[in-house]
């Protein structure tokens, strides 16, 4: 009786995020009513793997208790502080400092936000300021990836590079300009690491040099393609990128919302490449999803030239919860977690999801397996030479993900037929086990379904 009452007043007043409106009041909500490490449970007690950590940002796994006692001690002793006025807490001071201490470089600057979108815009407020202090306001232009994803608020979602984020929106705006994705798999160059590089590279050096290099302002790029469909370009490529826009004089940001705090090995991914962006943005494991909390870093470089141009003026950007010491102080226990543990857990549940998933590709529907440590995707195709893949009659992203819910798994299904994983670092041999059995049901399942047996034909 109380799952149904939840399912109608959810059907009647909650609007849920990125969702059909019309098919989520058909649909109905699915209640999770609780978790604990790597598995939650809905209503009706059906318990699941959880394989993508709430929405990639559960890093730290449920159930921390001492998480919890962290945020009801700060909620006790001080639950609000305003970052303006020169005030602050304790908490969003200690959390900053230990940020910039493990951040790549010179990034030794932290502006809290509330979450990966608002970072995002606070970085092209920035950008806009640090041009503007430079005596070059004609430094407006920015560029970013397709399938790229920087947020869904109104100039992130410009940035982003999916057409369900444009559709109806009016955006990308004109400044907004993009690049084709690396995509490996299918990159009209082939797969070759170097064939890749020297493409994106040229691609870039042609939108710079189309737009004029006095106008590009900045550059963004994640490290690995979230929410395009897991895209993990190869090694060097986010040097080389990196490289071309320091010689034009190009602000580079790095958007690890998504790869940040463990997802992909190392706390952040750029170490992978070696890279120190002029910005990085930060959310999702930040605080492992248990309170809202973004973080833009911000170079000693950019930092002088913002701070010196402003004087004794106020440099008007900030959010009414910039720096809240409760999220702080999550932020703080959960760094403690992931360094007295589990990012060494993530590197080695991270080996054995992967060389699961790639035990796969022999599957009449896999395509490509892709990813790094804990962040993952399947490709399906019916045509393994062609590449084709699954036909929208086969409703990919509906279809698979109820199925998986069904065999007791949460994963991303994407719409173009590619499988999504990014479950919590603190999953054990057992969690990644059972990820990879009910991945396997599921993809035998799929090819069963008479619409991909006849495409596959």
């Amino acid at each position: 009786m109380l799952a149904n009452s939840l399912i109608e007043l959810d059907r009647a007043h909650l609007i849920h995020p990125v969702s059909s409106y019309r098919g989520h009041e058909k649909l109905g909500v699915r209640v999770l009513r609780s978790a604990k490490g790597a598995t939650v449970t809905d209503a009706s007690g059906h318990q699941l793997v959880d394989g993508f950590a709430g929405l990639w940002c559960v890093n730290a796994g449920y159930g921390h208790e001492s998480i919890v006692e962290a945020a009801a001690r700060q909620m006790r002793e001080l639950p609000y502080a305003t970052g303006y006025f020169d005030i602050g807490s304790e908490a969003a001071i200690r959390l900053a400092a230990e940020l910039a201490d493990r951040a790549p470089g010179d990034l030794n600057h932290v502006f809290f936000t509330l979450g990966g979108s608002d970072a995002v815009d606070s970085t092209v407020r920035f950008v806009r300021y640090y041009w503007h202090a430079k005596g070059k306001p004609e430094r407006d232009q920015f560029i970013s990836i397709e399938q790229g994803y920087h947020g869904s608020s109104t100039v992130g979602a410009g940035l982003t590079a999916l057409p369900g984020f444009h559709a109806g929106f009016g955006v990308p705006f004109d400044w907004q300009h993009k690049i084709p994705s690396p995509y490996p798999y299918r990159n009209p160059v082939g797969e070759e690491a170097d064939a890749i590089i020297a493409a994106s590279i040229a691609d870039l050096k042609s939108k710079i040099e189309a737009i004029g290099a006095e106008r590009v302002a900045a550059f963004y790029a994640e490290p690995i393609q979230g929410s395009g469909g897991v895209i993990v370009p190869p090694k060097g490529w986010l040097k080389a990128i990196r490289d071309l826009c320091s010689q034009y004089d190009i602000l580079f940001i790095a958007d690890e919302v998504i790869t940040g705090f463990g997802r992909t090995g190392p706390l952040f991914a750029c170490s992978y490449d070696e890279i120190v962006p002029d910005f990085m943005t930060t959310a999702k494991g930040l605080t492992s999803g248990y309170v809202p909390m973004g973080a833009v870093f911000m170079s000693d470089r950019v930092y002088d030239v913002i701070a010196d141009a402003a004087g004794s003026a106020a440099v008007g950007h900030g959010y009414t919860y910039s720096a809240h010491p409760v999220s702080a102080a999550v932020g703080l226990e959960v760094l403690k977690l992931y360094e007295g543990g589990l990012l060494e857990n993530g590197i080695k549940a991270g080996a054995r999801l992967m060389e699961g998933l790639e035990s796969l590709r022999d599957h009449p529907l896999v395509g490509d397996v892709r990813g790094r440590g804990m962040l993952a995707a399947v490709e399906l195709v019916v045509d393994k030479i062609k590449k084709t893949p699954l036909p929208s009659a086969a409703a990919p992203a509906r279809r698979i993900f109820d199925r998986a819910w069904d065999n007791g798994l949460v994963i991303r299904a994407f719409a173009h037929g590619v499988l999504g994983y990014a479950p919590p670092l603190c999953c054990t041999d057992g969690d990644i086990d059972a990820i990879l059995e009910r991945t396997q049901k599921t993809l035998d399942q799929t090819l069963e379904d008479p619409d991909v047996r006849e495409a596959m034909r």
